[in-house]
């Protein structure tokens, strides 16, 4: 059967197909339609594969760690970002290894379409000395995840995926397969596998570097990682995941002179780089991210190896790459032209007409202008784009849940009025150890939560605070008589100032709970989400 897919729709069926029973997500572009795609499949419904968005990244490969625990094949997805939200457990499963197959994928983002930076995954996967698979086109996303469960059950470790978001977002004809069906239940033969306590991680972990050969041995033998005879010597070619796709762009016959060296699966295969290098003059390195390749290859090839890269200058070292930019690499004239007409102007993102976010800042503005300060702290959402004009409200923006900490500690420097925003997914991903900090210490600082009840930025996913954001504070420690809900619209444009005015006054923590429903939701959601913040306030 073949389908037209995206990338992360070909990866979410070969998951499908390779016989799963969860995928565990929080969304985050470039990857949620991955989790997305699985929520819509008929088959994944009829199976009852889980699919329930989690709260944050670090929750999802947890409960993905669990499932794997009891025997049954899982999956945990993010961008890259989340990685490092997950990072934690990340690294303890490498060393505990795992039960039923287990896979995560990270969506990397060069160019930082929609992200904050351009982080390479594959340096945690390294880190973790755990195999990384990296695709190359939208068939390989589908292969590549079927093999992936197969491997981590024989390695006994996570299997990594890595994607990018040209990958992730562009759309290919795949050949798709038969299913195989879903794992029993059965639980670890090792019964102290899973309790890393000194005494049992020092075994696992020794496990784990012993088992590195094999993970090699694994690569090298891998049919992803392909050698391609070249006539010209004067140059060899290694090209990782996507890169390959671009490097054969530029050659339209399909016959690359050079030797080529695909790369799709790590441990780097040592041997075929070790015979490229043997028989090239020098090596050009092709790969989309960090110069992750170009400077492992120094650890077993020397410093005097003639390796051009990203990091010789030969290809731009900064954003993703493209077929007109190894088409520089490769020496071929790039030919530019101003001649094609400008027909739309660009511009950048800006809030929904009608969004609550947009009288939220007018509020927050006005405040700012009467005390001629303007100190505000700002985390990751749509509501992020209150740093750019016409509101210009934010002060920074770091990573999920950094506004409510950034403002205690700025208030702790002594900062006031000192004021968090953030929203109601992100609050409940990573805001709410943060407002804890506060309670403790009773930090003058005032969070507000701007609540339109989705995670709207990637979608309009469901929120995991709908309906729970007073409770939530409340049981937090937040003081009942400075818990305050408020409706962002014009019209309460002078009450809304007033209340904000009164609370940033007060010293001692502060919420704020700027609630209405996001303008792209259905009539039918924004009735339920009314309904449960009614019941909450009540």
């Amino acid at each position: 059967m073949k389908k037209l897919l995206l990338g992360n729709e070909a990866l979410a069926q070969g998951a499908i197909d390779a016989g799963i029973s969860g995928v565990y997500a929080y969304p985050g572009t470039p990857s949620t339609e991955i989790t997305e795609y699985i929520q819509r499949s008929k088959t994944a419904k009829e199976l009852n594969i889980h699919s329930q968005w989690s709260v944050n990244e670090k929750t999802a490969m947890e409960a993905a760690l669990g499932m794997s625990y009891a025997g049954k094949r899982a999956m945990t997805v993010m961008k890259h970002v989340g990685l490092n939200v997950a990072a934690d457990v990340f690294m303890n499963m490498s060393v505990s290894g795992i039960n039923g197959g287990l896979v995560v994928v990270v969506a990397d983002d060069p160019s930082m379409h929609s992200s904050q930076n351009e982080q390479d995954s594959r340096y945690y996967g390294r880190f973790a000395m755990i195999p990384i698979l990296e695709p190359s086109n939208q068939q390989e996303c589908y292969e590549i995840t079927k093999y992936a469960f197969d491997l981590s059950e024989n390695m006994g470790l996570p299997i990594m995926i890595r994607l990018v978001t040209r990958l992730s977002h562009s759309r290919a004809g795949i050949n798709v397969g038969d299913r195989i069906a879903e794992n029993k239940i059965h639980l670890p033969l090792n019964s102290t596998q899973f309790q890393l306590i000194p005494m049992h991680a020092r075994g696992r972990y020794q496990h784990l570097v012993d088992i590195q050969a094999d993970s090699r041995e694994s690569s090298e033998n891998s049919s992803f990682n392909k050698s391609f005879d070249g006539k010209d010597t004067s140059m060899g070619i290694i090209a990782a995941g996507i890169a390959y796709n671009y490097l054969m762009e530029n050659y339209e016959d399909g016959e690359c002179p050079y030797p080529i060296l695909k790369i799709s699966q790590y441990p780097l295969p040592k041997t075929s780089i070790k015979n490229l290098f043997d028989t090239c003059k020098k090596i050009l390195v092709l790969e989309d991210g960090y110069p992750f390749i170009e400077e492992i290859i120094s650890d077993f090839l020397g410093e005097n190896r003639n390796v051009i890269g990203r990091l010789s200058g030969h290809v731009n070292r900064v954003g993703e790459l493209n077929p007109d930019s190894i088409k520089k690499a490769l020496g071929f004239k790039v030919e530019v032209t101003d001649s094609i007409p400008k027909v739309v102007s660009g511009r950048p993102p800006e809030l929904c007409v009608g969004c609550g976010h947009r009288d939220l800042f007018d509020a927050i503005n006005q405040l700012g202008k009467e005390q001629n300060t303007q100190k505000v702290f700002g985390d990751i959402g749509c509501y992020a784009l209150g740093a750019l004009p016409p509101f210009n409200s934010i002060n920074t923006l770091i990573d999920m849940g950094a506004s409510i900490t950034m403002a205690k500690g700025a208030s702790d420097a002594g900062i006031h009025p000192s004021i968090a925003v953030i929203g109601d997914s992100t609050f409940t991903h990573s805001g709410m150890t943060g407002l804890l900090d506060a309670v403790i210490e009773n930090t003058p600082i005032t969070v507000i939560i701007s609540d339109n009840s989705a995670i709207a930025m990637t979608g309009a996913q469901d929120s995991s605070a709908s309906g729970r954001l007073v409770t939530i504070c409340k049981g937090i420690g937040v003081k009942e008589e400075h818990l305050k809900v408020l409706t962002p619209l014009h019209k309460n444009l002078e009450e809304n100032i007033n209340v904000i005015r009164e609370e940033i006054n007060y010293q001692g923590v502060s919420v704020i709970i700027s609630q209405r429903p996001c303008v792209q939701l259905s009539k039918e959601k924004k009735d339920n989400v009314k309904h449960l913040q009614a019941v909450s306030i009540n």
